[in-house]
């Protein structure tokens, strides 16, 4: 029972940092076409960021997913094996100060799998979000982007685009021909037209 109700209490604080870390995502993604994303960003974006940025790669979620259920089992792995000298030594077992009892070790280990926990995500957010980033400033500059969307506005005008992203708020894209980013409010567009079949290259 206790454990549950220590779950429950960390569940927040889980969140918030999964809030954080998809924040930080998105701006390090956008920081690479000059845009400051959070300028252009609702409340329920930032809410909704961590969401956003897991389902943005099925390779992140995968990877998140393992993540977090091998860190859940780790704590109980570390307690068998903490005999062992290389897990004395990792997890500073000699450091402990008073007498290494159970409750004493499996604590140490749910602590520092936490803390590993929280390495290994903030590598992945940010991983992501620098080598998207870079990837798409490198795109811009060969002029290698792919303008599959038309764009069709409220005035009856319209153009051929690359969608680079979107929030509650915002589009964010190339025109084509122009290699400067533009940014649409949500509700200057009629509608948005996918122009070839991504499924088909």
């Amino acid at each position: 029972m206790k454990s549950i109700e220590k779950l429950q209490n960390l569940l927040p604080l889980g969140y918030l940092f999964l809030v954080v870390m998809g924040i930080l995502k998105e701006s390090i993604f956008y920081h690479f076409i000059g845009v400051n994303i959070l300028k252009y960003s609702s409340i329920m974006d930032i809410l909704i960021s961590p969401i956003a940025t897991l389902t943005s790669h099925y390779i992140l979620i995968i990877a998140v997913t393992i993540i977090i259920v091998f860190h859940f089992y780790l704590p109980g792995i570390l307690y068998k094996y903490h005999h062992k000298k290389w897990v004395e030594e990792a997890f500073h077992l000699n450091k402990i100060e008073g007498e290494l009892s159970e409750k004493v070790l499996k604590n140490h280990f749910v602590n520092s799998t936490v803390i590993i926990l929280a390495l290994m995500l903030l590598s992945f957010f940010q991983g992501f979000g620098i080598s998207d980033g870079f990837m798409l400033s490198n795109r811009i500059k060969n002029n290698k982007m792919k303008y599959d969307y038309r764009l069709n506005y409220n005035t009856g005008e319209s153009e051929e685009i690359s969608m680079i992203g979107s929030n509650s708020v915002y589009y964010f894209y190339l025109s084509k021909g122009n290699p400067s980013v533009k940014i649409a409010p949500v509700n200057s567009i009629k509608s948005i037209e996918l122009t070839k079949n991504k499924m088909l290259r």
